[in-house]
């Protein structure tokens, strides 16, 4: 039987919760407790966390459970990711993560309306499902990850939708990053309104 998501977010499928320091982006070296929510429909090809597509494979979870093994830790920051953390409410998990003192991140592809209380919002646009454009005005943070050359435009076109004080990110894609990389530095030594962003937590060995 198909699991009933209720609307106002107090159940949430859960497929991993973790206590680890942000690994890439701005908040990069920062402790965080991550929040990883199942269920996506976007279908990167080179996603690494496939096991995150199907909803149904993850247990419904209480958000208020979710909140009290997150206070647990020193790290009062908490990175809500996924899948696709959108597809669901998040008003409430995020107003008792706030309730509690806990700084409340989200990575998200954009592709679903914006719920939720945000210190940042990191919009990671897709091609496979594009961003909602009433989403971008709100992104802190483009963070564009580059598969191969023509990456670089289509980073450009979101780039331009964003606010001015968006921080602008370029990631290789990490089965390609010893070619993705120097083109990277390049791009960003030519366009110096972009920084590199790396998955730090790939090389320190963490989750």
């Amino acid at each position: 039987m198909k699991q009933q998501i209720p609307e106002d977010g107090t159940l949430l499928p859960l497929m991993e919760e973790f206590y680890t320091i942000q690994g890439e982006g701005f908040n990069t070296g920062k402790a965080a407790y991550f929040i990883r929510l199942g269920g996506c429909d976007v279908g990167c090809h080179w996603c690494d966390v496939k096991e995150s597509w199907d909803a149904e494979m993850h247990p419904l979870t209480p958000a208020d459970v979710i909140v009290t093994n997150a206070d647990q830790y020193p790290g009062k920051a908490v990175v809500i990711t996924g899948g696709e953390p959108l597809i669901y409410n998040l008003d409430y998990l995020t107003q008792q993560l706030k309730n509690r003192g806990i700084l409340t991140f989200i990575e998200t592809s954009g592709a679903y309306p914006l719920s939720g209380h945000w210190d940042w919002i990191c919009l990671s646009p897709k091609k496979f499902k594009a961003p909602r454009p009433d989403i971008t005005p709100f992104a802190n943070e483009l963070k564009v990850i580059v598969f191969n050359k023509s990456d670089f435009k289509w980073a450009e076109e979101y780039a331009a939708m964003v606010s001015p004080t968006c921080k602008l990110y370029l990631q290789p894609e990490w089965s390609k990053s010893k070619e993705i990389t120097p083109m990277i530095i390049d791009y960003v030594m030519a366009n110096p309104k972009w920084e590199i962003s790396l998955q730090t937590h790939k090389f320190l060995n963490i989750p």
